[in-house]
């Protein structure tokens, strides 16, 4: 079928590594999604209304959410019709493509970090706990350490046991220094940490905090007055309010997005744990549900297994196997 030509036109040499992490880190979702596709297939070979009712429950199943299944199958019959489609091998295609679509929705997607032009570039991770927040701090600091940049992390976190000690690790392991205090108060050491960052020319401050949802008003309160403080000392700061989400609570991580959408102004997103889960289309569904970038996704446990998000590697990952089956 030639599906994924374009694909491989597409990477570059320096690129197959990533490449080949999304396919791996995919692999559970592509085993189930895929295997489903084929049977779907080969049970019908002709679209039909039990084709798309059959194709709802997969997608469904596959964590894309109910609203973005039944947009996207609406999209796909409205192509159908239009392109006068009868083959069913012939929607394959069709459904890669509307799965580009329905991320990208008309929105230039950026997934890229909003570096400062000067002075440090301040990026606060939230989200609740067990996400694996602080591991996606130490993963990024790894990732940027590599690209030269001075990176300073800062044990926010006041609350969780253990918090500072894993930062603390995180720091030995990557060669980061790490800000931390005895003090309860998140901002007075996130205080402290900004102000070291400015003064000692650092390129990137990772801002841990603190992982309870809870109680809504307080932790606004928290995010509102830790916003004041890093914008007093560095305008325009934090750069970047990354959400960190486990991939593998599915529909439960969409609503803690859409939870902290609403007390503070989040960014991105990252997905840890994808490689642990065979829904990874909660991709799609939470670019769709709320309306942010997926920016990074956790595809391993390894140092080195937090990726830029891209959605041509993601659908590649996710998909690779119709190719070779064809």
């Amino acid at each position: 079928m030639g599906l994924f030509d374009k694909f491989k036109n597409v990477f570059s040499k320096k690129e197959i590594g990533e490449v080949e992490s999304y396919e791996k880190g995919l692999e559970k979702t592509r085993n189930e999604f895929v295997s489903k596709l084929n049977l779907l297939n080969s049970k019908y070979k002709k679209v039909s209304n039990e084709y798309f009712d059959e194709l709802e429950e997969i997608l469904i199943m596959a964590d894309i959410g109910v609203n973005t299944v039944m947009d996207f199958v609406d999209r796909l019959k409205r192509r159908v019709k239009k392109e006068n489609i009868i083959d069913s091998k012939d929607l394959l295609e069709i459904i890669v493509d509307e799965m580009f679509i329905i991320y990208v929705n008309n929105d230039v997607i950026v997934n890229k970090i909003n570096y400062s032009s000067q002075g440090p570039t301040v990026i606060l991770f939230v989200g609740v706990n067990g996400v694996g927040k602080t591991t996606t701090i130490g993963k990024l600091a790894y990732k940027l350490v590599n690209e030269g940049k001075k990176v300073l992390m800062v044990a926010g976190d006041t609350f969780r046991a253990g918090a500072i000690e894993q930062i603390n690790e995180w720091g030995e392991r990557t060669g980061c220094r790490v800000v931390s205090s005895t003090s309860q108060d998140p901002s007075s050491v996130i205080f402290d940490g900004i102000n070291i960052a400015n003064e000692e020319n650092y390129d990137v401050v990772l801002v841990d905090t603190a992982g309870r949802l809870q109680n809504k008003d307080n932790l606004m309160k928290e995010l509102e007055k830790i916003n004041r403080v890093i914008g007093k000392i560095i305008p325009g700061a934090p750069h970047e309010t990354l959400l960190v989400v486990d991939a593998t609570t599915g529909q439960n991580g969409i609503s803690q997005a859409k939870s902290f959408k609403e007390i503070t102004d989040i960014t991105g997103i990252v997905l840890t744990k994808l490689d642990g889960t065979a829904k990874g289309g909660i991709v799609l569904a939470i670019k769709e549900s709320v309306g942010i970038p997926v920016k990074y996704v956790g595809l391993g446990e390894q140092k080195e297994d937090l990726r830029v998000f891209d959605i041509e590697k993601y659908i590649y990952g996710l998909f690779k196997e119709l190719d070779e089956n064809e």
